[in-house]
């Protein structure tokens, strides 16, 4: 067994396949916490560690302060607004993400959520069970072909829930800034550079964008006003990104037709959300990445990461501040 090895914190939850990964480092030694753990108790955890892997735990500058031997950051997933970055850059430690590992599992999910949504799914199904098959016709179904999907960002699960939605014969609009026209139109959809004037002509509108001070309540009530009244909405990146308060309003005042919402500004979702009262809306808990092959892909590529690191050959393309590497 190799003396002086990297002592690595892993969560419980972790998927056993990272655990399995790590298992064939003699170099290497893991340590697993409980990812609910109160601060005081995780900062307990922290004072040898040289890497961990984060699932939903917060990393700040106190846990960062508790960390004298950290050399990685990793995460289980591809969002990091649990985590401060700045603080992470000004020690030159890297932030790594997941990469791909979640990105199909999200963007089927997203489809999911729309199908749901222009299919009734919410009405029909207790109609059924109801006794009520006669009602059927009160709130009709529509198609996904023919329409006009509007996806906010266009990065790693964007441009596959556009193809997805290519794939169902919709015509697809995408709003972002940070890629290039020529490459929204290789993929077979119109890039626009406006999202106030994109915004009516859209029957969809699936949001994919990270959470940052650029983007969150960037779907306002100003925004939301600016949708058709048949439009639905899809959530699968980061609360807050959406207004619920006024996505709540819109939707009770016939403004929108209905909205899938898997992420919210507070998780767990508080019970007197206004969002869970409207059968408009259909919910799921922050599960749009989590299935059981991507839980594994991402305890693979964390594990990965934080290995890469301290073998001296980092994977620069799951870096967030890659500015540490240089």
């Amino acid at each position: 067994m190799a003396a002086n090895r990297k002592k690595v914190l892993l969560p419980q939850n972790m998927a056993r396949a990272g655990w399995d990964l790590i298992a064939t480092r003699d170099d290497v030694e893991a340590i697993s916490y409980p990812p609910t753990l109160p601060a005081s108790d995780f900062h307990r955890f922290l004072g040898e560690a040289h890497g961990i892997a984060l699932s939903y735990t917060p990393y700040h500058a106190p846990e960062l302060a508790a960390s004298p031997a950290i050399e990685v950051v990793a995460r289980i997933g591809v969002g990091y607004d649990s985590v401060g970055v700045a603080a992470l850059t000004a020690r030159r430690v890297p932030l790594l993400i997941a990469g791909t590992a979640n990105s199909v599992s999200v963007a089927e999910h997203a489809l999911f959520m729309m199908l749901q949504l222009a299919k009734r799914a919410a009405v029909l199904d207790p109609l059924v069970r109801a006794g009520r098959w006669h009602e059927r016709y009160a709130d009709m179904p529509v198609d996904l072909a023919g329409r006009t999907v509007l996806v906010i960002g266009f990065g790693r699960i964007g441009t596959r829930i556009a193809a997805r939605c290519r794939a169902m014969d919709m015509s697809v609009l995408v709003y972002d800034p940070y890629v290039p026209q020529e490459a929204i139109e290789a993929a077979g959809c119109e890039p626009v550079s406006d999202l106030d004037a994109a915004l009516p002509r859209a029957d969809f509108l699936t949001v994919h964008c990270p959470k940052t001070a650029e983007t969150a309540g960037m779907i306002d009530a100003r925004r939301l006003a600016l949708l058709r009244p048949s439009a639905f909405l899809v959530n699968t990146a980061r609360g807050g990104i959406v207004d619920e308060a006024a996505l709540a309003a819109a939707l009770a005042e016939k403004l929108l037709a209905g909205a899938g919402v898997d992420v919210f500004a507070t998780e767990p979702v508080r019970e007197d959300n206004p969002l869970l009262k409207l059968s408009s809306v259909i919910v799921s808990p922050h599960m749009a990445g989590v299935t059981s092959e991507s839980t594994a892909r991402m305890a693979v590529a964390a594990v990965g990461n934080i290995l890469s690191v301290f073998d001296g050959k980092p994977n620069r393309e799951n870096v967030v501040n890659k500015e540490v590497l240089d």
